[in-house]
């Protein structure tokens, strides 16, 4: 098993997809009001909460399956997860959201 036929999976391609969806949200609220920060915590904010705290079972499910299996392919496959959740955090944190 290649880690490219890993991500198959739904363990491991749903936290990528959902790293994307918060990052989607993220330059969505640039993109409509700009980098100021808001009065208060919105829709957006508290849906890109949500999704990024989701990630967190869902990997911890994927290595605790995959990792013992095949870890060489499933190394991969968790360095692409965490470079997708941190490309959704940086522009938090780089506004200072």
């Amino acid at each position: 098993m290649t880690p490219g036929s890993m991500l198959k999976h739904p363990s491991a391609f749903l936290p990528v997809a959902m790293s994307l969806a918060a990052l989607a949200i993220v330059l969505g609220v640039l993109v409509l009001w700009g980098p100021a920060p808001q009065a208060d915590e919105g829709a957006a904010a508290h849906l890109w909460q949500f999704l990024m705290a989701l990630q967190v079972p869902i990997i911890a499910l994927f290595a605790l399956r995959w990792v013992p299996r095949a870890p060489r392919q499933a190394i991969p496959v968790l360095a692409v997860q965490a470079l997708a959740a941190l490309a959704a955090m940086a522009p938090v944190f780089w506004f200072g959201w």
